[in-house]
């Protein structure tokens, strides 16, 4: 999770972003439901403003957006977060991720063969999910609790589920042997985000310290 606020304004603002991650106090409840509101209006016009991009922005200009985005470990997060987003999102509304993903991949081939190689093309996406229960989010907080080590993918699980604190707790051991996605970055922005500090005792284990 990318946690600089003073980036310049995105879809969200310096003041969303402090709002987002608790560091801006609003004093009344409708100041609250306001902001609220307002990032949500942002979220949903920027949304529709890659229509336009899409069908607008110059070639040249798209190139040098994505040789930045790609350069940059926390420009490919973001990226990641994107589609996450909008999986997850898409999900809550009981609709099927396929029916926005394939279209425009189709569509995006389509073109791309057109343009580039003056070419008609017939494209077949497939799009398949299969998710199996590894561990609850009730056992991640009793290995918390018993002080066990738990994987770093269970403990950004149980911060974006939000009903129990990691912090709360002196220290947090991580088994990342087996955590093929858990790079010493992600892991660093996990302990920053904790407000903790990373240390890596062996290659395979790492503890966020949470208290002096």
């Amino acid at each position: 999770m990318n946690t600089d606020i003073d980036r310049d304004r995105g879809i969200l603002t310096p003041a969303d972003r402090e709002f987002l991650l608790g560091e801006r106090e609003l004093g009344h409840e409708q100041s609250r439901r306001n902001a609220e509101a307002r990032v949500r209006r942002r979220v949903i016009d920027s949304v529709r403003d890659f229509d336009l991009l899409l069908h607008t922005l110059s070639a040249k200009d798209r190139r040098q957006v994505f040789a930045e985005l790609t350069s940059d470990p926390d420009s490919l997060d973001g990226l990641k977060a994107m589609l996450a987003f909008a999986y997850i999102g898409i999900d809550e509304q009981g609709l099927d991720f396929e029916d926005v993903l394939v279209p425009a991949v189709r569509h995006s081939e389509e073109a791309c063969a057109a343009s580039r190689r003056g070419a008609n093309v017939s494209v077949d996406v497939t799009f398949e999910v299969e998710t199996s229960v590894e561990s609850t989010l009730e056992g991640v907080v009793a290995r918390l609790e018993a002080g066990d080590p738990v994987t770093p993918r269970e403990l950004f699980s149980l911060v974006m589920q939000g009903e129990h604190d990691p912090g709360t707790h002196d220290r947090i051991a991580l088994a990342v042997g087996g955590d093929a996605d858990a790079d010493d970055q992600f892991l660093e922005r996990l302990a920053t985000y904790l407000e903790g500090e990373l240390r890596r005792p062996t290659p395979s284990r790492a503890v966020i310290r949470l208290s002096d």
